[in-house]
């Protein structure tokens, strides 16, 4: 009776294993930043971040879960593109610093070989000091909740400011005078004050020779 229950709760213990939703693990494959290099604070930018879906269970994603995506950047508007088999799927857009993608998009057989590209324009913060929090993808499950474990973030380090010698200036823009310390005297060469002193101790010899040829 004892090994009948026990075989059981193993049965029932595999059944809700089989069914209970499996996370989705979604891998980025590609990261573009347009314009190159490290965001300036106040600039318009554009990023496009691509990943792959590795299937964790039946599905490449659970129906009844949504994708949830953050940035930072401002006046943001984004277009999420799915790729089945590397052909066009389904498509999103939002605009805001929060979009949404429905799991329904995303969930294929996990024969299939599906991947989504995020493509988000926006302006980077005047504000934004040290790191550009670019984007953040996140599983949303059917209460609402974050899946422990499935948030991924792309942060981007920012340019500093640049120096005065690195910015173009403006046609018509009068720049500041700089003041160079004079050069010293060189050692070699006599300075313009001995060169009178000595043209105004002959002139007088001269006048006191004349005097005493009189």
């Amino acid at each position: 009776m004892r090994a009948a229950s026990n075989i059981s709760l193993i049965a029932i213990a595999t059944i809700l294993f089989v069914i209970a939703p499996v996370s989705a693990t979604y891998v980025l494959s590609n990261l573009t930043l347009a314009p190159g290099g490290p965001p300036f604070p106040g600039v318009p930018q554009e990023v496009i971040a691509t990943y792959v879906l590795l299937p964790s269970g039946p599905t490449t994603f659970v129906p009844g879960h949504n994708l949830q995506m953050l940035t930072n950047l401002t006046n943001a508007s984004w277009n999420i593109q799915v790729i089945v088999d590397g052909r066009n799927a389904a498509r999103q857009t939002a605009s805001g610093t929060v979009a949404f993608v429905n799991g329904e998009i995303l969930s294929y057989p996990a024969t299939r070989d599906v991947s989504f590209a995020v493509t988000i324009t926006g302006r980077v913060p005047g504000n934004a000091v040290d790191q550009l929090m670019v984007l953040q993808v996140g599983e949303v499950d059917n209460t609402g909740g974050i899946v422990p474990g499935s948030a991924s973030t792309l942060n981007e380090p920012l340019a500093g400011q640049p120096s005065p010698t690195e910015a173009a200036t403006p046609v018509g823009a009068v720049t500041a005078l700089v003041s160079v310390p004079a050069a010293s005297p060189s050692p070699t060469k006599s300075s313009g004050f001995a060169s009178g002193a000595c043209i105004a101790a002959l002139s007088v010899g001269l006048v006191l020779l004349s005097r005493h040829s009189r």
